[in-house]
This record gives C-alpha cells, structure tokens and sequence, in this order.
C-alpha cells in the first residue's frame, strides 16, 4: 500500500454528511451526560456506542445484516430465505457493537438490568398504601393514547406501540419492546426515553402546578403503616404468579424485576443481591448502551419521522404525569383521608426522582410537607405498570 491508498482508506477521506452530523450528536449527548448529568450512567455508554458506529470505515455495526436479520428457529424441513442473516451469520460477519446487540434483540440486557432494579427497590410505600397501585395504573395512561395518536399519524400498530412506552420512562422496558416491535426505531426511542427520565424535574413540576390547587398541593398525609418481612418476600412471588398468568407477555420483565426484589428482602443471598444492585447492573449497562447507541446511524436517525417520535414521546411523558395526577383528585371525592394529588405524578417509572420531584413541588406550599416515601408507593408501582403495559402491547402487536 503505498501513501496515496493510505490517505484514501482514512476515515476523514470516506465520511458522509450524515455521520459526520451523528457525530456531532453524539458529543452533544456525551456534554449532557457529563457536564449535566443527565442519566449519566447510560446516555454516556449509548452516546459512545453512537460514536462508535458512524465512524467510517470501522465496521463495528452493520444494519443491513440486522435490516435481513430472521429469527433463526425453523420448522422441521423448513430452510431460511436467501439472503438473510441469523444468528451465527451475524457471530461470522459482524463487528464488535453487531455482537453486542445480540443481547438487546434477543431481550437479554433489560431484562438483566430489571433485575438490578428489583434489588434495589423497596415495594414498602406500596404494599402499605395499595391505592398507590392505581396511581401507577393511572399514569400508564399516557402510552395508549400516544400509541392510538402515533398509529393515526401514519406508523404502523407495532412502531405507534414503541412509541408510546416512551410514556412510561422506563429506559429498559422501552428498550425491551422497541426490540421486539419496532428495531429500527430503536435508536432514537432509546433517546429520547432516557432524555425525558432525566427532565423529569422540568417537565413535571408545571404539570403538576396547572392540575392543583395550592390547597391540594399543601395536603399532609398521615405516616404509613410498618409493612413486615413476610409481606415483602410474599409480594413479589405473588406479583409475579399473578401477573404471568394473566398476561405471559410481560413475564421476562415482571420475574426478573421480582426476583431481583425478592433477593433483596429474603435476606439470605446477601451475595447475589449485592452482585445484582452493583457488579451485574454496571456490566449490563455498558453493554446496553453501547449496543443501542450502535443503532442511531444517519439513515436510521436523521428524518422526520426521528423528530415526530421525539415530540410524540413528550407528550406520552406530559400524559402520563397527568394521568396519575387527576386519579388522584378523582379519589379524593371518596375519600376520608385526602391524598396529596402531587404523588400521581410519581406514577411514571422514573425512580427515585419523580417520586423527590413530588416531595419538592409539595414543599413549596408546605414545608412540613414530606411526601417521598408517599410518592414511593405510585413511584414502584409505575415500574410494575410499565412492565404490564409492555406485556399488553407486545401481546396484541407482536
């Protein structure tokens, strides 16, 4: 090779318009991780993986083996279309990012991350308030009718589905579905579920002051009551039997999210507990992020349909707040002893901060006020409902 060839194969002499925007974008999004700190722990990883995969002439992320990609489990006799790509051909002609998102098609990654979740959740405020439970319920709102708004606009049922668990922030759930319905959208869903969990304190505290009263928003309520050992390991076997057999499809989150929490109360795999809240969590989450940001290409990222899936995905977020918010006013018709109607908004799963954002607003008008562990209740049931209404959409759309 002699000097003229080298400078041709260089990346600088091959890039396109589009990459060189995508990298733009990725050092945009690795400045919010870092110097914002929003959701750190995985826009950067996904931001790096976005790097990765539009540097030219890199090779480490190859969509068209994933465009033609077909389940590799046949009928007996039956044989693969030509042309398209499995498993192993993906093992044999892959990049790096290719073999990583093995994990994230084949639903590994979040489910694995779920649970670390689960270890490190406390069902508490939830088990000793089961009103809560609706409030999460109330907040998934926000997914179905972004889902039904989407499919009007002109995406398919399994893409408006993807789009619409934005409403749920729940970064891993989104992830889990997108894969399954709609993988080509799920370079910039992945983004955009990620970017609003981390603008959860400024998207919900307006939200939250346009659907109250100061008089609501000042509403103190009594101490919850101490929930025993035996119902938290109970909690999450039950959960899981119930939830399973009544929607299969949200299964693989529900158990791991559940075993993860039942390791976690047990007290007696102290060791696997730990290894999932910190060693196993952390592991996933590079893989995680790297595989997705492999999948915000150009042609896959810059569109209109990119920046429609972004607006669409607020308005899930902005629904979804709003939805537990007026459950909980609703409630409060029959109820003797009021509820705060800030700690609907918790119902999203974005925890623990929609769960402080509500301790915050509810402080302004009251500082006496201490609504966290209130707001904990909707806040964990919004991971159980967004699980759940993964479950429903996959079932009817996949």
């Amino acid at each position: 090779m002699n000097i003229g060839d080298f400078f041709q194969n260089m990346g600088f002499m091959q890039i396109s318009w589009e990459q060189a925007v995508m990298l733009l974008v990725s050092f945009f999004l690795l400045y919010l991780a870092i110097h914002k700190k929003y959701e750190p722990l995985l826009l950067l990883p996904i931001a790096f993986g976005m790097l990765l995969t539009n540097l030219p002439g890199a090779d480490m992320f190859h969509g068209d083996l994933w465009a033609s990609f077909v389940q590799p489990f046949l009928e007996d006799g039956e044989t693969p279309n030509p042309g398209y790509h499995n498993y192993g051909a993906i093992l044999k002609e892959g990049g790096l990012l290719d073999v990583l998102y093995i994990g994230v098609k084949a639903g590994v990654y979040p489910c694995l991350i779920f649970i670390g979740v689960g270890a490190m959740t406390d069902f508490g405020p939830l088990i000793a308030n089961p009103k809560s439970l609706l409030l999460g319920a109330a907040a998934q709102i926000g997914i179905f009718v972004t889902f039904l708004c989407a499919n009007a606009m002109g995406f398919s049922p399994a893409e408006a589905g993807s789009i619409g668990i934005i409403g749920g922030a729940d970064g891993p759930t989104s992830i889990f579905l997108t894969s399954k319905l709609a993988p080509a959208l799920l370079g910039p869903i992945a983004i955009a579920a990620y970017s609003y969990m981390a603008l959860v304190p400024v998207i919900q505290p307006p939200i939250m002051r346009a659907l109250t009263t100061k008089k609501e928003r000042a509403i103190k309520m009594g101490q919850l009551r101490p929930v025993s050992k035996t119902e938290k390991i109970v909690f999450p076997v039950i959960i899981t039997a119930i939830v399973a057999l009544i929607l299969p499809d949200a299964a693989p989150l529900i158990g791991c999210l559940m075993l993860g929490n039942l390791m976690k109360e047990c007290g007696v795999v102290d060791r696997l507990s730990k290894t999932a809240q910190n060693e196993l969590m952390n592991i996933v989450v590079i893989f995680l992020g790297l595989s997705v940001g492999a999948t915000a290409t150009g042609a896959s990222f810059l569109n209109w349909q990119t920046i429609m899936i972004l607006s669409m995905g607020i308005v899930a977020f902005g629904l979804g707040s709003a939805g537990g918010v007026l459950l909980a006013k609703f409630m409060n018709l029959f109820l003797k002893e009021k509820i705060n109607p800030l700690i609907g908004s918790a119902g999203v799963s974005a925890v623990p901060m929609a769960a402080r954002v509500s301790q915050t607003v509810g402080q302004e008008e009251n500082p006496s006020n201490f609504l966290l562990m209130h707001a904990m209740g909707p806040n964990v049931a919004g991971v159980i409902g967004s699980a759940v209404a993964a479950g429903v959409l996959l079932t009817m759309l996949g």
